[in-house]
């Protein structure tokens, strides 16, 4: 992340996509889905994984649940996810292989909660020092579930942000702009006092700036 080039209008708080722009997987989604797979007795590649995800996970609905009860609300992100994963390894041919999908998806599902899968990429900690150095509040704005809180801790980022926004809570997904404008309510900012940092062109870039904060793309290509 460059950030010489921008310190000379330093906003009142920067927000940071999650995934994909602070931390990544070790390897593809076909790749740790098949190693968990193998553990269970089911053979599959990686490759065929990799690319039966990607056609599951872009015909998903957005994994935001506007106007479910905070109490109904983790069952609906397992549920979303059990849904894609399901899909995913009936698309690569082998679903009929797993004795019980749903104690293999549980499995699955909690392992993401732990340090195992995911990597900080290497400039992450530097730009986050660095800006918060400048008292510069940050704060998460991702679409993710609530698994991202015990990841967050677990990669020592925690402490870094003031807060934590994400679609599932929300009831929004980025590029709606209603998950920019309760990230931006925390801090009691305007959007033209924010900047946000992401991967995605549509979701992070586009999304902020149709929401009226400048929206940077960082490009993990």
């Amino acid at each position: 992340m460059q950030t010489r080039d921008l310190a000379d209008s330093y906003p009142k708080v920067i927000f940071f996509d999650a995934m994909g722009t602070l931390f990544g997987l070790r390897g593809s989604v076909g790749e740790v889905y098949g190693q968990v797979a193998q553990q269970f007795g089911v053979e599959v590649s990686a490759p065929d994984l990799d690319r039966a995800f990607l056609q599951c996970f872009k015909a998903a609905p957005a994994m935001a649940f506007p106007g479910v009860a905070q109490s109904e609300l983790l069952q609906r992100e397992s549920d979303w996810w059990e849904a894609i994963a399901r899909q995913t390894f009936h698309e690569a041919g082998v679903l009929q292989q797993f004795q019980d999908f749903s104690i293999f998806f549980a499995y699955l599902y909690a392992y993401f909660t732990t340090a195992e899968p995911w990597q900080l990429y290497p400039d992450t900690i530097p730009t986050l020092q660095f800006w918060q150095n400048q008292g510069i509040e940050l704060g998460i704005i991702s679409n993710f579930d609530s698994r991202l809180h015990p990841i967050l801790r677990i990669l020592g980022l925690s402490r870094y942000f003031a807060s934590v926004t994400i679609s599932t809570e929300a009831g929004a997904a980025k590029p709606e702009s209603a998950i920019f404008r309760q990230g931006l309510a925390k801090h009691g900012v305007r959007p033209d006092q924010a900047w946000h940092v992401g991967d995605s062109i549509k979701a992070d870039y586009q999304g902020a700036r149709a929401a009226g904060l400048t929206g940077i793309w960082l490009d993990r290509r």
